[in-house]
């Protein structure tokens, strides 16, 4: 189910029940970007701890926008064991463009190829596209309304008001109290605006929003003070009404927090970053601050990227990249519990998945985070009881066998593999660091090493000193292979890192050191030598 801003308000409450009543909620994020054109010490790296990668990103975050979000709400259906069904529903956002509120966002170019390749409806994202706003934005525009103090400031927006203004002045000047006029082809909270407008401007007019348009009725400045105090589109409930259509998708955010249901994803590092940023607050400067913020947000997350890494190694599945290949695995033979495990359904409103594979439009690749979630599973599940199928199989025994995964998030390139929302990260597992000592190559730099390098396997380098750089990879047998290839290299001596023997801070600080303890000596030998 597609859902534009035309929509959205309509199936509300339809998807707050869903929200209240399901089990879990698959979630995905498409964005018009994922990571600015960084260079040097700001690009991403493997030497990167957590809390570097995080003020790294967080950069790419306030530059790009959310364009589409997919969410697969899942509930076990009552009275038939083990079956669930998923409503799954796309919702194209545009950030919102209310009084002070004008966004600017950037496009990456790779991002938009990426997307058009799978059919993304750019038009339903810039045409019809749901507006939000984060609780700072919303607490600007509640005081400006409220206080009187709004004020129209976009160039199209001031242009349109001015058309209708002149309008409806026109119109004034003919008609009589009690004649009325509409103004067709205005919805959503636009029309709020444009009515609000008109009200400010205009002392003997009255606006109603209907579905034909606003509808404008001249009335008395009597009659006008009668309606803004006493009616139930009375001024003050009104402008919260304004408030509420503005917000957009970010009532919707707030239901989801306060739901408190598991959300799961596959590699959902990103698409945190940008719930925070878009629908929360602004992202803070502090990553412990982010990381307690996620946290009280969504107290259950499930990175299904985190659960079949370590199922992939002991399972001796083949080789994957990409969530769509993970569900086809789970969804074949290769699958010991493939015809015992639990059964999922598409909502009727959501049967376009059942024949039809979309990969990366936001709603598909949701539902499949949440069905490789229960797939998975039920297969640890299995592996506890020793046999298939497992007796009476339900979420709650699903949520026990994954709480070793619980709030472990994926990191695709970082020091650490994984970040803990609930706790101190865990130390890294990445291979040991390796130093590569430079002779006879006056001038090399960080990009010429890696090239170097690049055929035989992929390092991270950084420079250590003029002649000794830095080598990291995530894989150990590449560790392996390259300190066995250069062993007896003339010119590339590799070794491993060793921070005592290596460092120069430490060489440094053992060279003066040795210096002072010289002159100590020496002091000394001369003391007992005078007379």
């Amino acid at each position: 189910m597609d859902v534009g801003a035309d929509e959205f308000e309509e199936s509300l409450p339809l998807l707050q029940e869903l929200v209240q009543e399901a089990d879990f909620v698959g979630l995905d994020i498409e964005f018009t970007g994922l990571r600015s054109n960084l260079s040097g010490p700001q690009q991403i790296s493997l030497f990167d701890l957590p809390s570097e990668w995080y003020l790294k990103t967080r950069q790419s975050v306030q530059q790009f926008t959310v364009c589409q979000i997919g969410l697969s709400v899942f509930s076990a259906i009552e009275g038939e064991a083990n079956k669930y069904i998923a409503h799954s529903c796309n919702f194209y956002l545009f950030p919102t463009t209310f009084g002070i509120l004008d966004s600017e966002f950037s496009f990456q170019a790779s991002s938009v190829q990426f997307l058009n390749q799978y059919g993304f409806n750019y038009n339903k994202f810039l045409k019809n596209g749901i507006p939000y706003m984060n609780e700072e934005q919303e607490k600007k525009i509640r005081h400006d309304i409220l206080t009187g103090n709004w004020r129209v400031r976009s160039s199209p927006d001031k242009h349109q008001i001015k058309v209708v203004i002149d309008e409806v002045t026109r119109w004034l000047d003919l008609a009589k109290e009690g004649d009325w006029m509409t103004l067709p082809g205005i919805t959503g909270f636009q029309a709020f605006e444009v009515q609000l407008v008109l009200r400010q401007a205009l002392p003997n007019i009255w606006t109603v929003l209907k579905d034909e348009g606003v509808v404008v009725k001249k009335v008395s400045k009597q009659h006008r003070w009668y309606l803004q105090n006493t009616s139930c589109d009375r001024e003050s409930c009104w402008k919260e009404n304004i408030l509420l259509s503005a917000r957009g998708f970010s009532v919707f955010f707030q239901m989801l927090v306060k739901a408190q249901k598991p959300l799961v994803g596959h590699n959902m590092m990103m698409d945190l970053l940008h719930l925070h940023e878009k629908f929360f607050r602004p992202l803070p400067e502090s990553y412990d601050q982010f990381k307690q913020n996620i946290h009280s947000l969504f107290p259950v997350l499930i990175d299904t990227k985190s659960v079949t890494k370590d199922i992939w190694k002991e399972m001796n599945f083949p080789r994957v990249s990409n969530l769509s290949e993970v569900y086809e695995v789970l969804n074949s033979d290769l699958n010991p519990t493939k015809n015992s495990g639990p059964e999922i359904v598409h909502a009727s409103r959501c049967e376009k998945y059942v024949e039809t594979k979309c990969p990366h439009e936001a709603a598909y690749d949701a539902f499949l985070c949440g069905s490789v979630l229960l797939k998975v599973a039920h297969l640890l599940l299995q592996k506890i009881y020793r046999i298939d199928p497992v007796p009476e199989s339900s979420f709650p025994q699903y949520l026990d066998v994954l709480a070793p995964y619980v709030n472990q998030v994926n990191l695709i390139r970082a020091g650490v593999p994984k970040i803990n929302f609930s706790g101190p990260d865990y130390p890294s597992i990445r291979p040991p660091i390796l130093i590569l000592s430079v002779k006879r190559w006056p001038g090399v730099s960080e990009q010429q090493v890696y090239h170097k390098f690049q055929n035989l396997c992929k390092f991270d380098v950084r420079r250590l000193t003029r002649s000794q750089f830095l080598l990291l990879t995530n894989k150990f047998k590449d560790a392996r292979n390259i300190l066995k290839e250069y062993r007896d290299h003339p010119t590339l001596c590799i070794s491993p890192y060793r921070y005592w023997r290596h460092s120069p801070n430490v060489n440094c600080l053992l060279q003066v050191c040795g210096i002072v303890t010289a002159w100590a000596l020496l002091a000394f030998i001369l003391g007992r030598s005078g007379p």
